[in-house]
């Protein structure tokens, strides 16, 4: 084939090019070389000689098909979105909880002052980035500015940014505080708005928020809002051909913004060789496979960070007491560029205070901890510290084997808040939650909670210490990398030959046949119910006998479990309604063809089910009233709770009211789900399959209700969808999808495509040895130099 021998002889050209740069060796030094080969729907294999020029092809790659939302991530961390955008408009969710772009920049501008970030960078391995992850970056940094340089702003095709001044060239010190934030999402990143706490004028008292208000602010995602995932280990065991292994990785996440995947292959040879997706940004891939090995993260359970209440001096609120000796917070002025409504600059300034614990705030999500006269709260952040997680993923991305990927784990201690599931050739499963975690045992929190404290701890795992005693500090293990963490062997981790698997719930259940027990209160809870997800899951892998595709129509038959356990007794109870009228807030309203709809359903969120729409309208407007008269059951956590309260008024009324809604949106009780939800790409409609996860569904999709068209956009869901094979000698057998495509430039060809591919249940045939390379139909080649 022509295309396939041009294709090599480029490729043979360009590698066996001594100098790495045109200039010669010197010049090499300054410009690294890469080179691109796009498969299909513009997934680049990048290969090169080593690891700056890995970084290179990388960060040019990346920014041709994302230099906008880039672009939002570096004025973002350099704290310069009011300065560009004005003080009032929406902070960036991606990177903090910001509510505005004011308070995101103060946020922000007080890191850099901190000057955290570039302490943590200065030191060596462990804890600072690892020679080789420097080369990556500063390659990386370098490939980015050389797309810019080369487009120039006014070149840029994408119109968000288009023109725009404040795209600019990055530093390293760029990539490595947009790193940080994203370590850090889960405690400092979630408890912004809280951080401009200021001393108490008075002597009023006051009092914590009920603890169940923080407890509902917990469970909506401690800032990782919008994050959740499935991954499926199963090994030889499980598999239908009793050997290898088969990994489904699917991580829930944005749709927009700085939270997108972009999927690559990795290729030093001899070296290195991955292919995957990353964060937008990060040189390195975070969820994908290697020859013999495939993992992926589902967001985990353990709370990132703690509380301490500490007392005050009478009469001095900027003073608190440890063991009974005076300490003085510190305070640090920050300083950041407003722009006017004339154009002009103003600058605005805040003061942060904080203690030996860490920052003083008066507000954790929504729930207040005020700083009053007699006490005052700070907050620390487990991955305040942390720049591990650089090395961890490097490392990852030459395992071989769960062994392998265990030991990546262990010795880096860099995962900021996410499980890691994993398979190999060799037919292994393995789950592990090994991350960083405050070292807050269930007797250190015993002794020193305070009463809010035991409380929030015993619900939901977040420990608020008296901070007044030096004795309530965190602890530490031997084998932890830096004071106040867990051990690696103190945390859940489990290896097994039929499954393993994780859908955002505890370590508890990873395997219904073997729960994991006997971990700190502050990793998970044990012996509760189980979140739909799971219980789908597991129920799933129960069966056994998978292959790769099989596993894919798992995913894709869009099954719900609380339809198996309420969609019959909801049709019978909407077929016993007095003259076929429903209650509803705004009264009787007719059922017309929903019992029937509901009857005939097949239980799944495929384009084409009917009463699918229905169901899902009820159950959110079910809410938080009771659902299910058979409670769980910890000695039969896949099956219970059960049975639909369907005398329940609540539920009779939430029923009415879903109908009312479909009818005010133009959408039949009978509507297809493609007929109200979908999303719209460059005027084209597209109709998704899926549900939200609460419905038991494992193809997520949560989208958004517009109350005359039903579902129109979609805020988070599948994201990068991978299922790898292992099986003999052979080249990994891959299938991935991006569901909403690499670019999110409207006027690239990846814009939408794999979006298309997702809403006809297609996907896209990984590419990862040689030959699969060459033989793809759209083979391009570009050469970096």
């Amino acid at each position: 084939m022509p295309h396939i021998r041009k294709a090599l002889a480029v490729f043979a050209a360009a590698l066996s090019v001594t100098a790495l740069g045109a200039g010669g060796a010197n010049a090499g030094e300054d410009h690294a070389k890469a080179v691109l080969r796009y498969t299909e729907h513009g997934i680049p294999h990048i290969v090169a000689r080593d690891f700056a020029g890995l970084g290179y092809g990388y960060g040019y790659a990346a920014a041709t098909d994302n230099v906008c939302e880039l672009a939002k991530i570096y004025v973002t961390v350099s704290a310069q979105r009011s300065r560009y955008f004005g003080p009032d408009g929406e902070g960036y969710p991606s990177l903090s909880e910001a509510k505005n772009n004011l308070h995101s920049d103060l946020f922000f501008q007080q890191l850099n002052d901190s000057g955290v970030v570039d302490r943590l960078v200065a030191q060596p391995a462990p804890q600072g980035p690892r020679p080789e992850v420097r080369q990556v970056v500063s390659g990386y940094v370098k490939g980015f500015n050389t797309f810019l340089a080369r487009t120039g702003r006014s070149g840029i095709t994408d119109p968000a940014c288009r023109g725009a001044d404040w795209v600019r060239p990055i530093t390293e010190q760029d990539f490595y505080r947009h790193f940080y934030s994203i370590a850090v999402t889960g405690g400092l990143g979630f408890v912004t708005e809280g951080l401009f706490a200021a001393p108490p004028s008075g002597t009023a008292a006051a009092s914590p928020g009920p603890a169940a208000q923080l407890s509902a602010s917990l469970r909506d995602g401690l800032g990782k809002g919008g994050l959740g995932s499935n991954g499926i280990a199963v090994g030889s065991d499980g598999t239908a051909a009793g050997r290898g292994s088969v990994l489904l990785g699917n991580p829930h996440y944005p749709w927009h913004d700085g939270r997108r995947f972009w999927q690559s292959q990795l290729t030093i040879p001899g070296r290195v060789d991955v292919a995957g997706a990353s964060l937008l940004g990060m040189p390195f891939v975070m969820i994908g496979h290697t020859a013999d090995a495939a993992w992926t993260h589902t967001v985990s359970t353990p709370v990132t960070f703690g509380l301490f209440e500490v007392p005050l001096t009478p009469g001095d609120p900027t003073t608190y007491l440890v063991d009974g000796k005076a300490e003085k917070m510190t305070s640090r002025d920050v300083t950041v560029q407003v722009r006017q409504a004339d154009g002009s600059l103003k600058p605005v300034r805040r003061t942060f205070w904080a203690t030996r614990y860490g920052p003083v705030l008066n507000d954790v999500g929504g729930f207040a901890v005020p700083w009053t006269a007699k006490s005052a709260y700070a907050l620390r952040d487990a991955n305040a510290t942390n720049m591990r997680g650089l090395n961890t993923w490097f490392e990852l991305d030459q395992a071989r084997s769960t062994a392998d990927i265990v030991r990546t784990l262990s010795s880096t201690q860099g995962v900021p808040w996410v499980n890691t599931i994993a398979t190999d050739r060799a037919g292994n499963a393995l789950y592990a939650d090994i991350q960083v975690v405050p070292h807050v045992t269930d007797e250190l929190a015993k002794a020193c909670s305070t009463p809010v404290g035991r409380e929030t701890f015993a619900a939901d795992g977040l420990p608020i210490l008296d901070g007044g005693k030096s004795a309530c500090r965190w602890g530490s293990d031997p084998g932890a990398l830096e004071p106040g963490l867990f051990a690696p062997s103190r945390l859940p981790q489990q290896q097994r030959r039929d499954y393993e698997l994780n859908t955002n719930d505890s370590a508890w259940l990873a395997n219904a046949r073997a729960p994991i027990t006997g971990y700190p209160r502050i990793v998970g809870d044990q012996a509760t119910e189980r979140n739909p997800r799971t219980r789908e899951a597991l129920l799933t892998a129960e069966k056994g006998g998978f292959s790769t595709d099989s596993m894919k129509k798992v995913l894709f038959a869009d099954h719900s479990l609380i339809a198996d356990l309420a969609a019959a007794d909801l049709a019978k109870l909407c077929a016993s309604f007095p003259d076929g009228q429903a209650p509803s807030s705004a009264g009787p309203v007719p059922v017309g063809p929903a019992c029937a709809a509901l009857a005939n359903w097949d239980h799944t969120y495929s384009l084409d089910s009917r009463g699918s729409l229905l169901f899902q309208r009820f159950a959110i407007r079910l809410g938080g009233l009771p659902r299910f008269s058979v409670p769980f059951d910890p000695k039969a956590p896949l099956t219970t709770p059960n049975t639909l309260n369907v005398g329940d008024a609540g539920v009779r009324k939430a029923f009415g009211d879903a109908l009312v809604e479909l009818r005010a949106a133009g959408l039949a009780p009978d509507a297809r789900l493609r007929d109200g939800q979908a999303v719209t790409r460059n005027g084209e409609r597209i109709p998704l399959h899926g549900a939200q996860g609460f419905l038991g569904v494992l193809n997520v999709m949560t989208p958004v209700w517009d109350p005359a068209r039903g579902n129109t956009e979609v805020v988070h869901g599948s994201s990068f969808i991978q299922v790898v094979g292992f099986g003999g000698r052979g080249c990994p057998d891959s299938s991935t999808l991006l569901t909403y495509s690499q670019s999110a430039n409207p006027a690239s060809p990846y814009f939408s495509d794999q979006t298309k591919l997702y809403s006809r249940g297609e996907w896209v045939k990984g590419r990862f040895c040689e030959a699969d390379i060459l033989r793809s139909p759209t083979l391009r080649v570009v050469v970096l130099r």
